[in-house]
């Protein structure tokens, strides 16, 4: 018999999150770690009438790729993969990390490389996606690396995943309907908003969001979800910004990264570790100097820091902002290769002012 909250989680997921109808094709991506989960999901796709094809993913071939692959091969743009988002009804990403390090020593060149060459693919992703003709979810399988990355014993920490995702109640999926609600609260407010101003530790940033769509993220893209977001004018961002959590990319950290912007354009990135990744990514193309995103982690739900973006981006007392691509259902038209994902803790001695009215403070909104 399967678990129960997996049993919760899939029905969440395929009727929820991606609200699969008669005949959608769905994408069903998971490592061989996952299966458990990735079947429950295969077994729901079927019985909501969809078309499921799952893709199976070895935790290895990343590592044997940027060790074996040549440039031609690092400059690859695969053609099959670009028919699938172009085509695909809904996507469905399991992360199930046997090795949350396995990428540590690659050459960030390479890293930066590869996400270049896959600039038309996120093009395409994040247009259909703001179209609603592709919807997707990530989401986690508890796997022992992760809870050791989490700093916590594999029980402890499915416990933890199923808690945030609501899979440990009878009907998550009211949870959730629970959330959109309260946040869209706050997104009434953020509408309204011309300019933002954020304060805090080493930080006196400010931009323009005028014109600029709120977005309410109540589980329909990541799971776990919690956060309101938008896209900032993207000739507007001036200050500075300290990000106190560490950026990960593709399990690599960056700590302690400060990024000075002017019209919008980032003009010094600093990094205590990893600095140099830090400044690939950013020139990666031009839109990655910009941000994409600018948004307010609602999910106090979510206790500490795990180190993995899917639970990060959500605390509750945090902001988070993305340098490179943004959505574009929020009007933003900024575009990269990369969407890059920085978290500060606003809980002590910070605010959010909007349009000269503090809305946010410690932690918590006040408007």
């Amino acid at each position: 018999m399967a678990d129960p909250r997996l049993e919760r989680l899939a029905k969440l997921v395929v009727r929820y999150s991606i609200d699969t109808k008669k005949d959608d094709e769905v994408l069903i991506s998971a490592p061989a770690g996952a299966e458990p989960l990735a079947l429950e999901m295969y077994r729901e796709v079927l019985e909501a009438g969809g078309h499921p094809l799952m893709m199976g993913v070895f935790s290895k071939s990343q590592e044997i790729f940027f060790e074996e692959a040549k440039e031609h091969q690092l400059n690859y743009q695969s053609p099959y993969r670009k028919q699938m988002y172009e085509n695909m009804n809904g996507l469905i990403g399991i992360m199930a990390d046997a090795n949350t390090r396995a990428l540590s020593n690659v050459d960030p060149r390479k890293l930066a490389q590869v996400s270049a060459a896959n600039t038309e693919i996120q093009r395409i992703f994040m247009e259909r996606s703001a179209k609603k003709e592709l919807k997707w979810c990530g989401l986690p399988y508890p796997t022992n690396a992760m809870a050791q990355e989490a700093s916590m014993s594999l029980s402890e920490y499915e416990r933890f995943v199923y808690s945030a995702v609501f899979a440990d109640k009878r009907d998550p999926i009211a949870e959730w309907k629970k959330v959109s609600k309260e946040q869209a609260k706050m997104i009434k407010v953020l509408d309204k908003v011309s300019k933002l101003e954020f304060h805090g530790a080493d930080t006196d940033l400010k931009m323009s969001v005028k014109g600029r769509k709120w977005i309410n993220c109540d589980g329909k893209y990541n799971m776990p979800d919690g956060e309101v977001f938008t896209g900032p004018v993207e000739s507007s961002v001036t200050g500075q910004i300290r990000f106190t959590f560490p950026g990960i990319y593709m399990g690599k950290e960056v700590e302690d990264i400060t990024l000075v912007f002017k019209k919008g354009k980032v003009v010094e990135a600093k990094a205590k570790k990893g600095e140099d990744l830090l400044k690939q990514l950013i020139g990666v193309d031009e839109g990655a100097k910009h941000l994409g995103e600018v948004a307010i982690g609602t999910n106090h739900g979510i206790k500490k820091f795990t180190k993995n973006i899917l639970f990060d981006e959500k605390l509750g007392g945090t902001i988070h902002m993305a340098i490179g691509s943004a959505f574009p259902e929020t009007g933003s038209k900024n575009q990269s290769a990369i969407h890059w994902d920085m978290i500060k803790d606003m809980k002590k001695n910070a605010e959010i002012i909007a349009d000269g009215q503090t809305i946010y403070k410690n932690g918590k909104f006040v408007a």
